[in-house]
């Protein structure tokens, strides 16, 4: 996602369109950790994954590419969904449950895209509560809007239009790989935050042996996109699932992203595995204030 403040000027240069590269069959190396762990305490830009050349021609030109893509196969992506029996609407409801969400809470959802996180969350605070949803993405925006009531607001992740100290949760499901600096976007999810609100992200998971990495990235790099194309039709909505593959591989690792989530000041910053070669969870509590 562009880091930048949302204004008409930052929106205007959100829709002119760029161009959708090449997919290669090079595998580069994930981004080493210690690495990582050295650029957040240093306080410097941290990627989430290294640039991936094989889609644009330099990282600077990241921003644009990822935004125009997800405008480009908005509508197809509740088809890619169902490809998974929609499994993961339910999934996500009861893992937000079992991280805490209640009754009456007010959550932000970041990169709501087409809602599904929100979706649990409105039925989880209820009436009591509110979701906000906010998307860099007019397309993905779109399509929320067909299924989810809430308040929706263009954005990133990176600099929220939101004040601070505004919400009992702050949530993220399988786009934390499109922010530009992940550092910044730890550093905002925490202001938005209330005294002792948390943060519950879903992402990618790849393992790290040798079989187990050989069979996921058969199933996620060559199985799903193939099937993704057949159901849609569209060759955007199949290169959507290439370059999600490749952002997954290419990621932060673990450690390199909860030792983000504590420098920028979380506490509690935690791991956890969900389905090996599919998804994993981290979660973070900003801290009460103390009197």
């Amino acid at each position: 996602m562009q880091h930048g403040v949302v204004t008409p000027e930052f929106i205007d240069t959100l829709k002119s369109p760029s161009s959708t590269g090449t997919i290669g069959p090079k595998r580069r190396q994930p981004m080493d950790p210690k690495q990582s762990a050295r650029s957040t305490q240093a306080d410097e830009p941290l990627p989430p994954h290294t640039p991936l050349t094989n889609y644009y021609d330099k990282d600077a030109a990241r921003s644009r590419y990822v935004l125009d893509l997800f405008n480009r196969t908005a509508k197809h992506y509740n088809t890619i969904e169902l490809l998974f029996l929609n499994g993961g609407l339910l999934y996500r409801r009861l893992s937000l449950r079992r991280a805490g969400l209640k009754k009456g809470m007010k959550v932000l959802d970041v990169a709501i895209g087409t809602g599904a996180v929100a979706r649990g969350a409105t039925r989880l605070v209820g009436s009591e509560g509110r979701v906000f949803g906010v998307d860099p993405s007019t397309g993905m925006l779109g399509q929320a809007q067909k299924v989810f009531k809430g308040p929706l607001t263009r954005g990133v992740a990176q600099e929220l239009p939101f004040a601070s100290d505004s919400f009992d949760f702050v949530t993220m499901g399988i786009a934390l790989r499109h922010v530009s600096d992940l550092a910044a976007t730890f550093r905002e999810y925490l202001r938005v935050l209330k005294p002792g609100g948390k943060l519950w992200i879903l992402e990618g998971h790849t393992p790290r042996s040798g079989l187990g990495h050989k069979l996921t990235e058969f199933m996620w790099a060559k199985v799903i996109p193939g099937m993704t194309l057949i159901s849609t039709g569209s060759r955007d909505a199949k290169l959507l699932m290439d370059y999600y593959w490749d952002t997954v591989d290419q990621c932060v690792p673990p450690e390199g992203i909860l030792a983000a989530l504590e420098a920028a000041g979380f506490e509690n910053a935690k791991y956890e595995l969900v389905v090996p070669g599919a998804f994993c969870e981290y979660t973070g509590t900003k801290a009460q204030r103390s009197h």
